[in-house]
């Protein structure tokens, strides 16, 4: 491949973030945008074309854009309930797919699509950039390197005030709405992320609890979880779409703790504090906007014939939209697409199998 070609599946406020990635880097160009309103997928095209890359066109449909053969990979960026749709029919076309977290709503559908994946030697990845930014690395070397010696807990924090919109994708119950999954879901991934950067694996959890608040969707606008791992670790978090907080991440160990702050989904420092010794504070500012990370990660593997990324693998996906399933099951939110069998399987560590 000389020219990575793009295709984009809603072109909302996120693929806009995407697009600028992907124009600034080079060797890769967005070709083809897909969307419901014709009107806004139009112009999403005007606003990038670009000097010096090839202008991107408006898909008709999802079966057009597939039959493009200069696209390389597609990027899902729809409301949470029909990406595994549009998952599903990239990759019975071949066609390599980075989807915008949650990958999908729940386990039973993401073990379906990881299967077919598997199955077609399909490379898909779920778009969980905070695992790809540059101060988690050196984060990642302050743990595994014992800085602040045995992680004894864990803290976090994603709040802000929405508006209620029962038609939103943030509190439509039919788009899959609600605080854990639209951003709880950080919360979620950067604890398994601190786990498995200090033990090298992320244990199976002791024990998921949680509580929360529904708004009049049924959607949760509000949850509390708490986390308990063998041996004593723990993990606290607030996830909320009717309120505020620091928005941090807080990592305590037994000779010390780490800071990420403000807006730790997105950190570009961290702080290390240790017992009798003055503060280390690292910056990581991005090259671009934060996405360049994981678009050239999803680039490598699928130029290298991958089927998943060993930085965000199939089977991370899977544990944290099980615990995810528990977490919404104890708040109970359910969606109306949702089935019986979708929450009946739980995965092993979800609290409902093994609790003490």
């Amino acid at each position: 491949m000389t020219e990575f070609g793009w295709a984009i599946i809603g072109p909302g406020r996120i693929a806009h973030r995407f697009a600028d990635a992907v124009h600034r880097l080079p060797g890769t160009s967005v070709r083809s945008v897909l969307g419901r309103d014709g009107r806004r997928a139009a112009s999403f095209v005007a606003d990038w074309s670009r000097p010096g890359k090839p202008a991107p066109r408006a898909a008709p449909d999802l079966d057009a854009l597939l039959r493009d053969a200069g696209i390389d990979a597609v990027y899902v960026a729809t409301p949470h309930s029909s990406h595994a749709e549009f998952i599903r029919g990239c990759l019975l076309a071949g066609k390599p797919v980075l989807c915008e977290k949650p990958m999908v709503p729940s386990l039973a559908i993401a073990r379906e699509l990881v299967s077919l994946a598997r199955e077609r030697r399909v490379f898909l990845m779920e778009a969980l950039w905070t695992r790809f930014l540059p101060i988690y690395a050196r984060v990642r070397d302050w743990l595994s390197s014992g800085a602040i010696g045995r992680v004894q807990a864990i803290q976090s924090s994603f709040c802000f005030h929405a508006p209620f919109d029962p038609g939103s994708r943030l509190f439509s119950a039919d788009l899959a709405g609600g605080s854990l999954l639209d951003i709880g879901i950080y919360n979620v991934a950067v604890t398994r992320w601190v786990m498995e950067s200090a033990l090298g694996a992320c244990p199976a959890a002791s024990s998921l609890r949680a509580e929360g608040t529904l708004a009049p969707t049924g959607v949760d606008q509000r949850a509390v979880g708490t986390i308990l791992f063998p041996g004593g670790v723990v993990s606290q978090f607030v996830c909320a779409l009717d309120g505020a907080a620091d928005n941090s991440l807080r990592i305590f160990g037994d000779r010390g703790w780490i800071r990420l702050e403000p807006r730790f989904w997105e950190a570009t420092e961290a702080t290390l504090s240790r017992c009798d010794q003055p503060p280390e504070t690292a910056q990581a500012p991005f090259r671009i906007n934060g996405f360049e990370e994981e678009i050239e990660e999803a680039m490598r593997c699928v130029r290298a014939h991958l089927t998943e990324s060993a930085r965000m693998p199939h089977d991370e996906t899977l544990a944290i939209v099980g615990w995810l399933d528990e977490l919404r099951r104890q708040i109970g939110v359910r969606y109306p697409f949702e089935t019986v069998s979708d929450s009946a399987a739980p995965e092993p560590g979800s609290g409902r199998d093994d609790r003490p």
